[in-house]
């Protein structure tokens, strides 16, 4: 699912839970491509999980993804999520390199 935000981030922001496979699926893509990003557990922050909720239309959907550009990715395959990336870089996003 993707959808966008009115006020986006100024960095890529997951929420999510750590447990879940598509979370570690889309924290390892980012990962491998050096991209920075802020891990919001669901479990640990409840104005996030409210966050996603009002996102997703009621679900606390892991990962759920803001970037810069205010495109929102709701549980991403790796293709999605590498299209993203692209999209960002394409229109001049600098993402910052994770550490």
């Amino acid at each position: 699912m993707q959808t966008t935000v009115a006020n986006p981030p100024d960095q890529i922001l997951m929420y999510a839970t750590p447990y879940c496979g598509d979370t570690r699926r889309a924290r390892r893509v980012l990962d491998e491509l050096g991209i920075a990003y802020e891990f919001v557990d669901l479990r640990q922050d409840p104005a996030a999980g409210r966050l996603v909720e009002e996102i997703t239309g009621g679900f606390r959907s892991s990962p759920t993804i803001l970037f810069p550009d205010g495109n929102v990715l709701v549980e991403p395959s790796e293709r999605e999520l590498l299209a993203e990336m692209e999209q960002l870089q394409a229109a001049g996003y600098a993402l910052s390199q994770a550490a």
